[in-house]
């Protein structure tokens, strides 16, 4: 075997950093797997787990055949990208970037995440067709074109092109280092948009407002899921540096969002014993999620002071907008949007206010003085941040309505009532997850 010149083995190494990120992002499938199942009714079971492995295989053709082109493929505009439809056109982009392929499978476990988010929120009442339809459209355009603005060298909000280029933005650009706006406010914004136009379970509130516990069935799967999320975190953070040579940042990134998921657990565990409740598993394990979130996005670019204070409040903007979600009588069986998408927003608007100069500096390198407002930095960084949150809301929020709204009008978005008393597995796959029978033995007479 030929020697490898110092190029390639840079370039050999970045691929590995990409594939292990990938690899650990794809496992946080897994995760959200044992978390949904075990926060819904031991009834729909496998239903949720179903939609979960089709996030992973329907998506992954979706995103090889159009999401990836349209999210980082080559165009002439700002909007989206436009190339690369099934990898028919690999030439210029094998030469000019060796990562193309690793590249490829990080994102992919990234919009697989976006898409998981949707699931949990629709949970127990959605009708399978209806998962199909919204996973397509959001794995394949919604998604996609949000990566595209924020994360493609050409996209409008993207930090990542000179600052002479930008036609709207100024200063460093929309800073969504690991995507608390682009994969979890979108998949929040999606997931919200889902529980409105379904309408909550049967039975979930009293014609008083009052609400209902539906617990799900096995803490034990949903702690276990949550731990796997949490760990796979770290390859969303600290991989998104994208490059081997950037350990100094991705060890920084390691410790910013372990002290960000730990606060967020303590602090939501505190709000909900200072409300007169027992101390119970799952609002700590919404916590370290709510933690995770707020700091994906400003992960890179903060102290760890200011890293576990982003964790501190994503508890109580988790806490705060789980409880008005409950009173608007929207039913979101995980608190998929009280999680991903208002956390996703403080994530967002937290690079606004504690982004460290220097962090700023050497992550994004191009206006030295536009960084956190309580750093010093003025306000142009929050401004931009603002401008990428209301992008993402409007977005999002406008093309799910499309999407939940027809289904609702074509009667293809909500199961029966009667199917949702037996139960998904049995009315729509077959029958239960669990035979609780089986065990006990037979009477022999």
């Amino acid at each position: 075997m030929a020697d490898l010149t110092t190029k390639e083995i840079q370039e050999n190494l970045d691929i590995l950093w990409l594939l292990i990120g990938a690899y650990l992002v794809f496992f946080m499938q897994c995760g959200f797997a044992l978390l949904e199942a075990g926060s819904v009714r031991a009834k729909n079971t496998k239903n949720i787990l179903l939609k979960n492995v089709l996030d992973a295989c329907l998506g992954a053709f979706i995103w090889w055949f159009m999401g990836f082109p349209i999210a980082l493929g080559d165009s002439s505009g700002k909007f989206a990208g436009g190339k690369d439809f099934f990898m028919m056109d690999l030439t210029k982009e094998l030469t000019n970037n060796p990562t193309y392929f690793a590249t490829w499978m990080f994102q992919w476990a990234f919009a697989a995440t976006a898409a998981t988010i949707v699931s949990g929120a629709v949970a127990e009442r959605c009708k399978f067709v209806a998962y199909l339809v919204y996973t397509t459209a959001l794995t394949a355009f919604i998604y996609p074109v949000v990566v595209h603005w924020a994360w493609s060298s050409e996209g409008w909000l993207s930090a990542w092109v000179s600052k002479d280029e930008k036609p709207f933005l100024k200063a460093n650009g929309f800073m969504d280092f690991a995507g608390s706006g682009v994969v979890h406010m979108t998949g929040g914004a999606a997931a919200l948009m889902g529980s409105i136009f379904l309408g909550p379970r049967t039975g979930r509130f009293t014609p008083a407002g009052s609400v209902v516990d539906m617990p799900g069935h096995s803490t034990v799967l949903a702690a276990l899921g949550t731990f796997i999320l949490w760990f796979g975190w770290y390859g969303f953070n600290p991989v998104s540096t994208l490059a081997f040579e950037y350990m100094g940042d991705a060890a920084r990134v390691a410790v910013t969002t372990t002290l960000a998921a730990a606060t967020g657990g303590c602090t939501t565990l505190a709000i909900h014993v200072a409300l007169k409740n027992p101390p119970d598993v799952f609002p700590a394990l919404n916590g370290i999620l709510a933690g995770l979130v707020s700091i994906t996005g400003p992960c890179p670019v903060v102290e760890p002071w200011a890293a576990a204070f982003i964790g501190f409040v994503g508890g109580f903007v988790y806490y705060g907008s789980s409880t008005l979600l409950k009173k608007l009588q929207i039913d979101d069986p995980l608190d998929a949007a009280p999680v991903h998408f208002f956390c996703g927003i403080w994530g967002v608007l937290s690079v606004g206010l504690f982004a460290e100069k220097s962090y700023t500096k050497s992550v994004y390198g191009k206006d030295e003085d536009s960084y956190g407002a309580f750093m010093g930095g003025g306000g142009k960084q929050l401004g931009n941040q603002i401008i990428g949150v209301l992008a993402i809301i409007g977005w999002v929020c406008f093309t799910c309505s499309i999407v939940f709204g027809s289904l609702k009008a074509l009667k293809l978005l909500r199961v029966s009532a009667e199917d949702e008393e037996v139960g998904l597995d049995s009315s729509h796959h077959g029958g239960d997850a669990y035979n609780f029978e089986a065990g006990r033995g037979k009477t022999v007479s």
